[in-house]
């Protein structure tokens, strides 16, 4: 017997599979910006963990998490980009 039921199971979605939307998530962070804010972020997560600085240090997390990721919500929006830019046909 099939079950039949108004809503999908959690997890799946009646749409077919070519018709997802998927977010574009393309490195908008140079190579030497990403270096800064992973070592500024270490810095800040370090700092607030030996309660050195207050809660604040914990937003260290941020900068971190961007520059391992090497994609800044932020930047997608406004339409920068700090990676060199490759020659057109290469």
């Amino acid at each position: 017997m099939t079950k039949v039921t108004d809503f999908p199971e959690p997890g799946v979605s009646n749409a077919p599979i070519n018709n997802r939307k998927e977010l574009p998530m393309k490195t908008n962070i140079g190579n030497i910006e990403r270096g800064i804010r992973v070592v500024g972020g270490l810095v800040l997560v370090g700092l607030a963990a030996t309660g050195t600085v207050g809660w604040w240090g914990w937003l260290g997390v941020v900068p971190l998490a961007t520059g391992l990721i090497g994609w800044c919500p932020p930047y997608a929006m406004l339409g920068i980009s700090t990676c060199k830019t490759k020659p057109e046909g290469t």
